[in-house]
């Protein structure tokens, strides 16, 4: 089967909600991060067999094929189709993974993968409650079939992720020093500079909002649980945010006639289904898939992006895959930089290329948990 190849990836900074760019329309966001994309590689974008976004909760200004519409507005040949995705917080890795199969297939050479949310101006999950106008108070529970299988109980993310919390006993504690960890690490990233050469800074708004610096553990144990009997609480769960992200996909034909310079070759993609009521425990089995139908063991990894959707994902991931903490996420995660729900997938493999440039690391595995229990994997071999 023919190669994938990376050759740029760029994203906009992570807004934080009711933040810089709050007030930015969703298209606006795309198109930024896709001209600038087409400003860091020397090709013709007429030459983009297709562009696949990611983006979730698509009404409002995010309806209407939101991947073609990002393209327009960036001013980009007309001639040039788009595609939105929707595998809820996996949407725009999906993304990637559709736009190199298209190339590992043969049928594409060219394709522009990414995402963008604006959860400022769309709230998450209002696509959820759309349809209460129309008699239908959620996906689910007036589907005869849904009910049959899987009862009237409730089904919601916050739910999924204290079943994990209570399942893997993670305690409150844990979850609190791992959500201090990752801010501590992405606001050391910040002071670095380590973001800097993927952020295509909008506006005034040069650098991820979210990260906060006077977080403490004291702080955090004062909050309030979610639920009243819960151990989460807003402090160990991603923040609602802003953004965009893209990156160019290519052949090695393509890479060999326009003397491109590639970053990364995708050495494995998959996908993988679990339970859609504990909803977020996928990446466990989806990793342990994935390394094996690639040939590789976690110890194999160099470094590793895992959604922090909240705390307990992630620490539930970590006991059951054995992988060294210190390799996870090591410019922080959601919890501290914010999820930008359509745009976090594409997002999470810009930083996880730019950390294996960094750091000399050979392989990048990136995962994360879905609406509806399931789970991406993919794996980068940086060149």
């Amino acid at each position: 089967m023919a190669d994938a190849f990376i050759v740029d990836a760029v994203r906009t900074p992570v807004g934080r909600r009711g933040g810089g760019l709050s007030a930015v329309h969703p298209a606006d966001l795309g198109a930024h991060v896709l001209r600038a994309l087409f400003d860091r590689v020397a090709l013709d974008p007429a030459l983009v067999d297709d562009v696949i976004f990611g983006c979730v909760d698509t009404i409002g200004p995010q309806a209407g094929d939101i991947a073609r519409t990002c393209w327009l507005v960036a001013g980009l040949p007309s001639e040039v189709p788009g595609v939105t995705v929707d595998r809820q917080c996996g949407s725009s890795q999906q993304a990637v993974h559709f736009a190199a199969q298209a190339v590992m297939s043969g049928t594409a050479d060219v394709v522009v993968a990414g995402g963008v949310q604006n959860m400022s101006a769309i709230p998450i999950s209002a696509a959820m409650l759309a349809g209460r106008e129309h008699g239908f108070p959620d996906p689910f529970s007036t589907s005869p079939g849904w009910r049959a299988r899987y009862g009237d109980q409730e089904i919601s993310q916050f739910r999924g992720a204290e079943m994990i919390a209570a399942k893997w006993g993670v305690t409150r504690a844990e979850m609190e020093e791992f959500a201090l960890r990752s801010h501590e690490r992405a606001l050391a990233a910040i002071d670095h500079g380590w973001f800097d050469p993927e952020i295509t800074p909008v506006g005034e708004v040069a650098v991820d909002e979210c990260p906060r610096r006077d977080t403490s553990l004291e702080k955090m144990a004062g909050l309030k649980t979610l639920t009243p009997d819960g151990r989460l609480t807003a402090a160990l769960a991603s923040q609602i945010s802003d953004g965009a992200a893209a990156l160019l996909v290519v052949s090695a034909r393509v890479v060999r006639e326009h003397n491109l310079m590639p970053r990364a070759r995708i050495h494995h993609l998959s996908a993988r289904g679990g339970d859609p009521v504990i909803m977020l425990d996928a990446p466990i089995a989806a990793t342990e898939y994935a390394l094996t139908r690639a040939g590789l063991s976690i110890s194999d990894i160099s470094l590793v992006e895992i959604n922090e959707a909240f705390a307990s994902v992630v620490l539930a991931w970590l006991r059951e895959t054995g992988a060294d903490p210190s390799i996870v996420n090591v410019t922080g995660g959601a919890i501290a930089l914010g999820h930008p729900l359509g745009a976090t997938g594409a997002r999470l493999m810009t930083t996880l290329l730019g950390n294996l440039e960094r750091t000399g690391g050979r392989y990048g595995l990136q995962t994360m948990c879905e609406g509806g229990g399931q789970a991406n994997v993919t794996i980068l071999e940086r060149l």
